[in-house]
């Protein structure tokens, strides 16, 4: 099973979020999205069964860092970590997930957008804020951000697209996630696995572009040093 590494994430900045996956369905969406170049996915757990398909995850494509995603408890959280997640994803900050992960050695991502809110989350050991949802302030909030908060690492999630992508990491984003525009639910129950496939790939020679462009050290190293490699 492949631990999560924060090096290695910066070197491949893209969280890929699956929700409403069925168990039929889930290997063809995990080919589809290694395929596609991903080597991170959260199995969110409002998703039924997410427990069982993190699970299944794991098990099918052991070269993949499973999370979970939608964690808004404690105990779901170190229920999540039990069956073999990785790291933790939230769209709030909660301070018993923060350190169940700290006890647990996991890394966390919770989701914040006010300044105070993003401070905060930081102080609470996040491996990276999750500033969602992005797309309703754009790359010049995070560029904002970066600002006052140069050492704090942002992941920017949703609406996040191949066109905005070298919008995001020029304001500071040191990742991106894609999620519902690409695993929507009836894609993932019709099986349309190689429309799923092909715009990861888009996805992803997105982020490649700005590697050539830009160079790996510069996306993986223009905020500093996170807090916690789990």
């Amino acid at each position: 099973m492949a631990g999560f590494d924060l090096t290695l994430f910066e070197k491949e900045p893209v969280l890929g979020i699956i929700r409403g996956v069925d168990e039929d369905s889930l290997p063809g969406v995990l080919q589809a999205a290694y395929s596609g170049g991903l080597r991170y996915l959260e199995i969110t757990l409002n998703t039924p069964h997410a427990l069982l398909l993190i699970k299944k995850a794991i098990e099918l494509f052991p070269d993949f860092c499973i999370g979970a995603g939608t964690v808004l408890s404690a105990e779901s959280s170190q229920q999540a970590i039990d069956v073999g997640a990785q790291f933790i994803v939230a769209p709030n900050l909660n301070e018993q997930v923060a350190q169940c992960c700290i006890k647990n050695n996991r890394a966390y991502f919770p989701g914040a957008l006010t300044p105070t809110e993003i401070e905060k989350a930081w102080s609470f050991g996040a491996t990276m804020v999750k500033v969602f949802p992005a797309a309703q302030m754009g790359p010049g909030y995070i560029k904002l951000l970066k600002g006052p908060f140069d050492k704090i690492k942002l992941m920017a999630v949703g609406g996040i697209s191949p066109q905005n992508i070298p919008d995001y990491f020029s304001a500071g984003a040191s990742a991106v996630a894609l999620g519902g525009s690409i695993f929507s639910t009836k894609r993932m129950a019709d099986r349309a696995f190689s429309v799923i496939q092909k715009e990861i790939e888009e996805f992803m020679f997105a982020v490649n572009k700005i590697y050539s462009n830009m160079g790996v050290t510069d996306i993986a190293n223009h905020s500093s040093k996170g807090r916690r490699e789990a």
